[in-house]
């Protein structure tokens, strides 16, 4: 499974790197068919830390730190104010709540549309890292915004990738608090972080050739796919 789950980061990765989204979603929708759901967010976290981190780093010229302040003070207020009702939700309901994410996040246009509306960078950061917590993807919320103002792919794709490292650095010591099983998962995790680095490294090279109309549309028929088995489950599982 270990082996498995590196291969699964390393193709998320890759696809991030390609496109600058929908490797962190791929990801999220299919570890809970791996992992018991109170550790599927804390370690989605470290591997998208990862991913995001070599992401940026390959490409680092490219990114726009004037927008990084805003972002970082919204995401510490985000990780204050989603982290007290984290600590209070089952987490049996993840799984579920991150099948109605995707699906909304991909279909639902009114849903998509309203999250892209905020374009302040405060809120953003509040939003993106406070959602996070409790659904584990949600790096379409800046990317969306980065792409009406940057008009450089690679900076959008270099500068969203530092968004989400600190998104997803927020997530570890909330969860550590009370999932100890994480510390009982290091061989995993370093296969799942070699994987993304890996994949990171080689989106890069393949990202200026790659047909990235056709690659999102595979995305989005596997990450429907997905968060339906995902709700299902709960609804099978609740009867």
């Amino acid at each position: 499974m270990e082996l498995l789950l590196g291969i699964i980061a390393f193709t998320t990765s890759l696809i991030a790197a390609i496109i600058g989204f929908g490797g962190g979603m791929l990801l999220i929708a299919v570890l809970p068919m791996f992992l018991s759901p109170a550790i599927i967010i804390p370690i989605h976290g470290i591997t998208q830390i990862a991913s995001n981190t070599s992401r940026a780093l390959f490409s680092i010229s490219y990114v726009k730190w004037s927008l990084l302040p805003a972002f970082l003070i919204g995401s510490v207020i985000g990780t204050l104010l989603f982290g007290l009702v984290l600590y209070n939700l089952p987490t049996t309901y993840i799984p579920a709540a991150i099948g109605l994410y995707l699906l909304l996040n991909i279909w639902y246009k009114p849903f998509a549309n309203y999250v892209s509306q905020f374009e302040n960078y405060y809120v953003i950061g509040v939003l993106q890292t406070g959602l996070g917590l409790l659904v584990g993807a949600t790096g379409p919320l800046s990317l969306s915004v980065l792409t009406k103002q940057l008009k450089c792919k690679d900076e959008i794709i270099a500068t969203s990738a530092v968004f989400m490292t600190l998104s997803h650095l927020a997530k570890v010591p909330v969860f550590a608090m009370f999932s100890s099983t994480l510390l009982q998962s290091g061989s995993l995790i370093l296969y799942m972080v070699i994987g993304s680095i890996a994949g990171s490294y080689c989106g890069s090279k393949l990202r200026l050739s790659s047909n990235n109309a056709k690659l999102i549309w595979i995305i989005k028929l596997t990450l429907t796919a997905l968060a339906i088995k995902m709700l299902a489950s709960l609804f099978i599982s609740q009867s």
